[in-house]
């Protein structure tokens, strides 16, 4: 069984995916916006105090991430 999504901040989340190869490109709103070279998908990160972790878990799937990798990210 995979590991529970943790509870974090949006702007932890964005640290973790900056370490496995995102970039931060800009922020709009209270959203930040992240690219990666080879991926059709732009993340959206909501940078609220605690993510809701549906928005984790969706922001995961469009990373083709899985909890444990993102785990060892935090």
């Amino acid at each position: 069984m995979g590991a529970k999504l943790p509870l974090i901040s949006g702007k932890d989340a964005v640290k973790a995916f900056e370490k496995a190869g995102w970039t931060f490109v800009r922020q709009r709103g209270s959203h930040a916006m992240l690219t990666k070279p080879g991926s059709k998908n732009t993340l959206s990160v909501p940078q609220h105090s605690e993510l809701a972790r549906g928005t984790l878990k969706a922001l995961l799937d469009a990373a083709g991430l899985i909890a444990d990798d993102f785990q060892k990210l935090i």
